[in-house]
């Protein structure tokens, strides 16, 4: 089965970056499915961050992280990335990385099959 691992959040200061990552485990090669990252603030429906086609090619960002923000892959170690750079408080949220091999690459929370567990990002002003 499908296993996605993030890690990097944590607390940090407005005006600071953060690195997050993706640990993709499972039967079929990395290399098929798209990635993608959203994120939950308290209180709010999970939104669309960023995302990556399988083959790295296409990119797509969410209006309130175009900028200053960069998703990456390697297909080698099985991993997503997403940078955040000048984090503000409303960057504050659970971020979750999200995996799909079917269809076109996707801003749709509905079109991801699986999904990690979360990792929280603080920033404090």
């Amino acid at each position: 089965q499908v296993q996605l691992e993030e890690s990097g959040g944590g607390l940090v200061q407005a005006g600071d970056s953060v690195s997050l990552s993706c640990a993709y485990s499972g039967p079929r090669a990395f290399t098929l499915y798209h990635m993608a990252w959203f994120r939950q603030a308290p209180g709010k429906e999970r939104e669309f961050v960023a995302a990556i086609s399988w083959r790295g090619g296409r990119k797509l960002y969410s209006d309130s992280v175009k900028g200053r923000s960069a998703i990456s892959r390697n297909d080698a170690e099985n991993m997503a990335n997403l940078q955040m750079n000048n984090l503000t408080p409303e960057d504050t949220a659970v971020y979750f990385c999200a995996a799909n091999r079917v269809g076109d690459l996707s801003v749709v929370v509905a079109d991801y099959m699986y999904w990690g567990q979360g990792t929280t990002v603080t920033v404090t002003s």
